[in-house]
């Protein structure tokens, strides 16, 4: 049988994502859903999933609580990224067991609760590691001017800085960090992952440092050279990371359909918890009892501000 796929557009809106769910699962009768990326909008439509027993997939909602929170298991909700907390728990041991580093500089977006989790799972482990956390300074969303915050900083003992921000900021804050003599690693997240990173901090000042990520195009594996190559001859440019966990999200369904007993939502939930060793260009991963993937992440190195190293770490 052929795969028929139906897109629509919610516009990262959480109230559209519902409304599309419920006509996906009721007019179209589709199987599974795949998205949407942001996690706001994916929370919204998993209850008509649940309503329904129509599994969705996303591929990029990372918050902590989209598959499980206080409620319970979300049964018909999974993802193939990793969450928010799983990245500052591996930056956390990426730093003490790969750089040997033991004092951190917490610099955190207090207006964003991605940064703030990032840093609480950060700190939490970096400390039952052994480590030191010499300073939490925060910024808002938006700001642009660093240097009180760096200067109040730059006599402490320390040595490396952990900044789980966006690119938006993180660039101006590792551009004024330099420029002030501050040269210990600088650790991030996937927030970090633009080409406006460079442009904002200047290639100069992107030397030793590391962010977390879900995708390289420098990883080794073939199969990531051969997603790349049949990307560009579809759409004629690079993927990026979201391209290749919107593939992995979609191959991931593609093999649970190949391996459900029957064709319908409760079937492919079964044969989607099943999931082992389930080799994507994001990863090679199985599904846990929190319908998340347990994977590597991948720890880029950025050197003269070009992608200088890359390295599978945790699981």
């Amino acid at each position: 049988k052929k795969i028929k796929l139906i897109k629509y557009d919610n516009k990262s809106e959480p109230a559209e994502a519902t409304t599309l769910a419920n006509k996906l699962i009721t007019q179209d009768k589709v199987i599974a859903i795949i998205g949407p990326a942001t996690s706001g909008s994916f929370k919204a439509e998993i209850p008509v999933a649940e309503k329904h027993k129509v599994p969705v997939i996303s591929g990029s909602a990372t918050a902590d609580d989209v598959t499980v929170d206080d409620s319970g298991l979300k049964e018909y909700a999974f993802r193939i990224c990793f969450n928010d907390s799983y990245q500052g728990t591996a930056m956390a041991n990426y730093a003490i067991e790969k750089l040997g580093k033991s004092k951190a500089v917490i610099i955190m977006d207090s207006s964003n609760d991605y940064s703030k989790g990032l840093a609480e799972s950060f700190i939490k482990t970096f400390e039952a590691a052994g480590g030191t956390i010499v300073a939490q300074e925060s910024y808002v969303a938006k700001d642009t001017e660093f240097r009180p915050i760096l200067t109040s900083i730059r006599d402490k003992d320390f040595d490396v800085i952990y900044l789980p921000g966006y690119y938006e900021e993180a660039g101006l804050i590792i551009k004024q960090a330099r420029a002030l003599g501050i040269d210990v690693p600088i650790l991030g997240a996937d927030g970090f992952d633009s080409p406006d990173l460079v442009n904002l901090a200047g290639a100069d000042a992107l030397n030793d440092v590391y962010f977390s990520n879900h995708y390289s195009a420098l990883d080794p594996d073939p199969a990531v050279a051969q997603f790349i190559e049949d990307f560009k001859a579809e759409y004629e440019r690079d993927p990026d990371a979201f391209n290749a966990l919107g593939y992995d999200a979609a191959m991931f369904v593609v093999d649970g359909i190949k391996r459900a007993e029957k064709l319908d939502g409760e079937s492919l939930k079964k044969a989607l918890e099943e999931t082992k060793d389930f080799q994507g260009v994001t990863g090679t991963f199985s599904i846990d009892e929190n319908h998340n993937p347990v994977k590597e992440i991948i720890v880029i190195e950025l050197q003269n501000g070009v992608q200088a190293n890359v390295e599978k770490f945790g699981k």
